[in-house]
């Protein structure tokens, strides 16, 4: 039995049609994932803008506390330098001191 030229071409066309379908489907399921995957690609970016905002906020914190360390350090250095001035002024005060009281004590005898 021979195929008739219609049959042939409607099942050609059939073929055809289920070949179309097959490859949309792949398409829109290939399409589908791309966009998931860029869904989660733009959820992270913004999660990492989060992170990079919290990181700036703790930056500013971190440098407001080193400023204040500086000043702190600043003002010791300071006193310490008093204090090694009011040691030395003590210092001779103590040897001017024993002097007196050896000078007192040769006139005393």
């Amino acid at each position: 039995m021979a195929a008739s030229p219609a049959g042939s071409t409607m099942d050609a066309q059939a073929r055809f049609g289920h070949s179309v379908k097959g490859l949309l489907t792949e398409k829109v399921t290939s399409c589908g994932t791309d966009v998931i995957a860029l869904t989660k690609q733009v959820l992270r970016g913004s999660r990492s803008a989060e992170f990079l905002g919290q990181a700036a906020r703790n930056m500013v914190m971190q440098e407001d506390a080193i400023l204040h360390s500086e000043d702190s350090l600043r003002k010791m250095a300071i006193i310490t330098t008093h204090l090694q001035y009011q040691q030395e002024a003590i210092q001779r005060n103590v040897e001017q001191s024993s002097n007196l009281r050896d000078q007192l004590s040769h006139l005393l005898k």
